[in-house]
Order: C-alpha cells, then sequence, then structure tokens
C-alpha cells in the first residue's frame, strides 16, 4: 500500500504531465489529502528537490503558493553552440538579452538568474569611457557567467 507522500508525489508528477511547471497552493492540497501542511513540505523538500530535476519556489501568507519547475537537463554542446554562435568577442546589451531571454525561455536558467545576469551585462554597470569597450566586456562576462553556470572549461 502506497504511503500519503508517495500519493501526493504522484499527484503533484500527473499535474505536471502536460508542463514542466505547476503552481500549488499547500493549504488546499493538504486539505485534500486530508493531512497537515507540514506533511506536503516534507514532499516538497524530499521527492522534488534539485538534485532529483525539480526546483521549488514557495511565496508564504495570504495568497501564498508553491511552484513547482522540472528542471531541464542541459547538454554541454547547446551551451557550446550559445556561446560561440550568439556571443561574439562583442555583443550589445540588447543582444546579449535576447541571450539570456531564450536561456530561460528553455529552462536552462530561472528568473532570479537571468535577473542577476542582466543586471551584469547593462549599460549602467558597464561605464567604459573608450567607445566599444562596453561590447567586449560584456560579451566576456556573459560568457564566463554562463561557462560557470553549466561548469564548461574552454
Amino acid at each position: 500500500m502506497a504511503s500519503i507522500s508517495d500519493i501526493i508525489e504522484k499527484f503533484i508528477k500527473d499535474l505536471m504531465e502536460d508542463s514542466n511547471t505547476v503552481q500549488i497552493q499547500r493549504n488546499e492540497l493538504a486539505n485534500l489529502f486530508d493531512c497537515a501542511p507540514s506533511q506536503i513540505n516534507y514532499v516538497l523538500t524530499t521527492r522534488f528537490s534539485r538534485e532529483k530535476g525539480y526546483e521549488v519556489q514557495s511565496k508564504k501568507g495570504g495568497g501564498g503558493y508553491v511552484k513547482i519547475n522540472k528542471v531541464i537537463r542541459v547538454n554541454q554542446n547547446q551551451i557550446l553552440h550559445i556561446i560561440h554562435t550568439k556571443i561574439d568577442k562583442e555583443i550589445t546589451y540588447i543582444q546579449g538579452r535576447m541571450v539570456v531571454n531564450y536561456l530561460l525561455d528553455k529552462n536552462f536558467i530561472n528568473n532570479r538568474e537571468s535577473k542577476i545576469i542582466l543586471c551584469a551585462i547593462d549599460d549602467k554597470s558597464l561605464s567604459s569611457p573608450i567607445h566599444g569597450l562596453n561590447d567586449i566586456v560584456r560579451a566576456k562576462i556573459l560568457k564566463n557567467i554562463i561557462e560557470e553556470l553549466f561548469y564548461i572549461e574552454e
């Protein structure tokens, strides 16, 4: 006989069958399975961890929710292709933003990571008095961040 944790895990995975993400309310799920919200927390931390291929985000309080994303495994060749074809020796902020949005759309990075990267490559962060130097530095920063995020050594 399956435990309540197994049943809750299966229910959440069934919700994610058509999508790589699901948003649930912890209390509603606890009411549905007639268990304590801490049981839901237990399932989320043990069955939907980063190591198991999931990312869990939560917002507490009124209107709070739990969002579970299935992390897509990244092929290093895909990332190397992006680095070599999309990021040349220099890149404008708009081009860099397109690369970051592509990585975000493909679930290679999360929303928080995209915001951090965009701040790092923004013209406000790069204020060189030499015309064109910002685009060269931006390309190096973007390549370095992507290589570090995906453990790529070149």
